[in-house]
């Protein structure tokens, strides 16, 4: 697979959370904070592309009758690693983010990934999906945080920048109701871009046919 289309698939074409509606749980729950939809997204893109690394390394080792069970090990381990680490040099970040991070571990995104992805392509495609996937995740993340912490409180990693805000933002139900929103945009932006990718091809298609049959009527007619 191309760089290219790995790259559009995560961010855009797949996205995980405004396309695929992956990951749910935790884009509504930390998206109230952009350091802790940051956060969160630095956490997922390194288990998403250890965990895929190592997948698709034992892709032929692991059984197929307990690949979940060994996907979710897998998945566990850099889960604690990220723990440990977040514990010991990021500990404000880590109390904010609090359950979601062990949460990882059963993220339906990594799992997703690692069963349709790594476990079926070569190491180098399956760390770059997992890191633009990833990266997709972050970006979705941090759109939603960015609207719910400037609309909902006023403030962007912690600094008031205004007085003005709406509580509702910050509450359970913004977050569904900017969920909502941006997923609605999202895909009309992408059925906009498709539409006018299948015009500009069926363009070219055409164009193409005329030059042929151009081609055919002078070819005939130096035969004449």
């Amino acid at each position: 697979m191309k760089v290219k289309d790995i790259a559009l698939d995560g961010v855009v074409r797949q996205n995980p959370v405004f396309k695929l509606v992956l990951g749910t749980c935790p884009a509504l729950a930390v998206s109230t904070s952009l350091a802790n939809a940051i956060g969160m997204g630095a956490a997922v893109i390194f288990v998403l592309m250890c965990s895929n690394i190592l997948i698709s390394l034992l892709r032929n080792v692991i059984p197929s009758k307990v690949r979940i069970p060994a996907f979710i090990m897998i998945i566990a381990t850099f889960v604690t690693v990220v723990i440990l680490v977040f514990e010991k040099f990021l500990p404000d970040l880590y109390d904010s983010l609090g359950m979601f991070l062990p949460l990882i571990v059963v993220n339906c995104l990594i799992l997703a990934r690692a069963e349709a992805f790594a476990s079926v392509n070569k190491v180098g495609a399956a760390a770059l999906d997992g890191l633009f996937m990833g990266i997709g995740f972050t970006l979705a993340l941090s759109v939603m945080a960015f609207i719910r912490e400037l609309l909902g409180t006023g403030c962007l990693f912690g600094v008031q920048l205004w007085d003005f805000s709406i509580g509702i933002f910050a509450s359970s139900a913004g977050g569904f109701l900017v969920y909502g929103l941006l997923i609605a945009a999202f895909v009309a932006g992408s059925n906009a871009v498709s539409k006018k990718q299948k015009q500009k091809q069926a363009a070219a298609e055409k164009a193409a046919k005329l030059q042929v049959a151009q081609a055919v009527a002078a070819s005939e007619a130096e035969v004449k």
